[in-house]
């Protein structure tokens, strides 16, 4: 949850593809669904409130074009897909199950509270898919398996992966991404060295 709702969903390092394995994919979709559901959206001032409006009206336009394309090329709303009758730039929290290739919630980045979900069979389908796209800010990775899972980190094309937690940014390790999601590093001493100039002296001596 706090890999997708972070922010509202509107963060870089958000999750915006989910692919879960065939064998837990109904109970995770379950799960996922009932905590998104239960989420109350409303202004940020209120008691209890878990969920503020978006940035602005562009922003909540987006998630209604991706719900209603998703919907065309077949994808389940699970829970959410609307605008609540209330004023503001909100949209509920949305899961959507079964989303193809094709949607463009599958493709671009989203910054909002939208959860696509796709089911893989095997870990190569896995990340094949993960690395089908132009970006690599971040990844996430969730197994019971510690040795697996460090495996498909290593072939994820990705600048940063969080291995079992939905949280990775920390001001001690460098932040950046590969492919289109930037390039060089911020933070730690990785980001310093993006500050200074290299020297090469060669000598005859």
């Amino acid at each position: 949850m706090i890999a997708k709702m972070r922010n509202g969903g509107e963060a870089c390092t958000a999750a915006n593809r989910f692919y879960v394995q065939d064998g837990i994919a109904d109970a995770f979709v379950r799960q996922f669904a009932a905590a998104m559901h239960a989420m109350r959206v409303g202004p940020g001032l209120e008691d209890g409130v878990d969920l503020g409006p978006l940035i602005n009206k562009t922003a909540q336009n987006n998630m209604i074009a991706f719900v209603d394309d998703a919907a065309k090329k077949g994808a389940k709303i699970v829970t959410g897909g609307h605008r609540p009758n209330r004023r503001g730039f909100f949209f509920q929290p949305t899961l959507l199950s079964d989303v193809s290739d094709d949607a463009n919630v599958m493709n671009d980045e989203i910054f909002g509270p939208i959860a696509p979900i796709q089911r893989f069979s095997t870990i190569d389908e896995a990340i094949a898919k993960a690395n089908g796209t132009p970006y690599g800010l971040i990844s996430y990775v969730f197994t019971r398996n510690l040795a697996k899972g460090l495996g498909v980190a290593e072939q994820i094309e990705s600048g940063m992966i969080g291995l079992n937690r939905g949280v990775v940014s920390d001001p001690a390790a460098p932040f950046g991404g590969v492919k289109q999601s930037g390039v060089g590093r911020e933070g730690a001493h990785e980001g310093m060295l993006e500050f200074l100039e290299k020297k090469y002296i060669a000598v005859d001596w």
